[in-house]
């Protein structure tokens, strides 16, 4: 078309017009005089556009993939949720064993030492009121706990409770460095002073520098006064070294104690001392080393080796 007079006039009056039916077609909404035309014109026109958008239109193959997809991935997740459930259970499971059979050891070392306890969970490990080696307890005032009690589980001492609130409490564990029990030596009785290292083995001061310990011997809390902090007869440690005697006053040893203290669960807190001291009753019987056979071996010479030689032509 040429660019003349009458064809911007025609461009002119053909833009009036679609304005005017836009306004039209806007003003009337759903009963619009265009609708009928725009209905035709979709489905002449729509089967052609979905068609070509399908066939060029990567974009929509990728939408249409990534719909049918998040189907897939909701079953699977469905699948992956419940067997996370099942693991969960079978090791809640094994859990439960595990919390059994630590509750069960710990009833049968107070039950020799004649202990009175309060059983406590463990929900809390950390520095708190200062101190670098402590747990928190769920047992507090409410249930009888105090200052200055005597902290046990199956396997030996925890430590001592520092502080108690009213649900409640602190426990100072014995690898603290700050920590200090009173010692006994299984058998001989020989007395010291165990004190707290971190992750390395407990130093034990004996007060016989003259002492015999060996490696394997086993400690037991020597008792305070008052039975408070500490009562008598609660397992420690076994022996891992022992420093050679220069001659002094004391003498010291090292003591791997009993306690996992990184894997603490089920604990007691005793509340009620035993009436006589328990000494050696709460430690576990040592396994019997069974000796080692011993093999005789017996030549017995043969006639051919001992008797006479004889000649070679015979």
């Amino acid at each position: 078309m040429r660019d003349t007079r009458e064809s911007r006039l025609l461009l002119v009056l053909l833009i009036a017009i679609a304005f005017a039916l836009i306004t039209v077609d806007i003003r009337a909404g759903e009963e619009s005089p265009v609708d009928g035309a725009r209905q035709a014109a979709a489905a002449a026109f729509g089967p052609v556009e979905k068609g070509v958008a399908t066939a060029v239109d990567p974009v929509a193959n990728a939408i249409g993939a990534v719909r049918d997809s998040g189907e897939r991935h909701n079953r699977i997740a469905t699948l992956e949720r419940e067997n996370a459930a099942l693991k969960a259970k079978l090791g809640s499971d094994d859990q439960t064993r595990s919390r059994i059979h630590e509750l069960d050891e710990m009833l049968k070392r107070a039950g020799a030492g004649q202990y009175g306890i309060k059983g406590a969970e463990v929900i809390a490990i950390g520095a708190a009121q200062g101190f670098s080696w402590t747990v928190t307890i769920d047992a507090g005032t409410k249930d009888g706990i105090e200052r200055d009690m005597t902290v046990l589980n199956g396997e030996g001492l925890v430590g001592r409770v520092a502080t108690v609130g009213p649900d409640t409490a602190t426990v100072v564990l014995a690898n603290d460095p700050d920590f200090t029990v009173g010692t006994r030596l299984e058998k001989t009785g020989e007395l010291g002073f165990a004190t707290g290292q971190g992750d390395r083995a407990l130093s034990v001061q004996m007060l016989n520098g003259k002492a015999k310990v060996n490696p394997g011997d086993r400690l037991v809390t020597f008792g305070s006064r008052g039975n408070k902090p500490f009562v008598p007869g609660v397992p420690i440690g076994e022996v891992v070294k022992v420093d050679p005697s220069r001659g002094d006053l004391t003498r010291t040893i090292w003591v791997r104690p009993f306690v996992g203290f990184s894997r603490l669960d089920i604990v007691g807190v005793v509340v009620m001392p035993p009436r006589e001291d328990p000494r050696d009753a709460v430690l576990p019987p040592k396994p019997e080393v069974k000796p080692t056979p011993t093999v005789t071996v017996t030549v017995t010479p043969s006639p051919s080796a001992t008797g006479p030689a004889k000649p070679a032509d015979e």
